[in-house]
């Protein structure tokens, strides 16, 4: 089992978090109650190191905007609490995926058996296309 990187802390201080009405159906108790939390990160301007920084922005992720920024929406929840921590936790997880550098790719070179199993193959391949052509007498 790969041992786990160390999870980066990120302070209270450098997140954003506002809270408002959910959406979509919940009766009653959605509509008077600010339950939703709406939580935004800065990457740019976080104590995050420069390597984990520039990670996070080049993911293809919808929820970083252009200035960079993380918007998470988290909703799921009655209680505003448990949002909260819903949101801390989709943070810290996204922040988690991008604290291991990517594994350097080492091009491999194909074995000499494979090399004769591919020629093989399109030899065999050739024979029954060869077959399939008209008959001559």
């Amino acid at each position: 089992m790969p041992a786990k990187s160390p999870t980066i802390v990120i302070p209270e201080s450098e997140v954003e978090i506002t809270a408002m009405r959910a959406q979509g159906a919940g009766g009653q108790n959605v509509n008077k109650v600010s339950s939703a939390i709406h939580l935004r990160f800065d990457i740019r301007n976080s104590s995050l190191t420069a390597d984990h920084k520039e990670r996070l922005l080049a993911l293809a992720d919808q929820r970083i905007t252009r200035d960079g920024v993380l918007v998470i929406k988290a909703q799921t929840h009655r209680s505003q609490d448990m949002n909260r921590a819903e949101a801390m936790g989709r943070l810290q997880e996204l922040v988690d995926s991008v604290a291991a550098p990517p594994q350097v790719r080492r091009p491999t070179r194909p074995t000499l058996a494979s090399k004769k199993r591919r020629l093989e193959a399109k030899n065999l391949r050739s024979q029954v296309k060869v077959l399939r052509g008209r008959i001559s007498d």
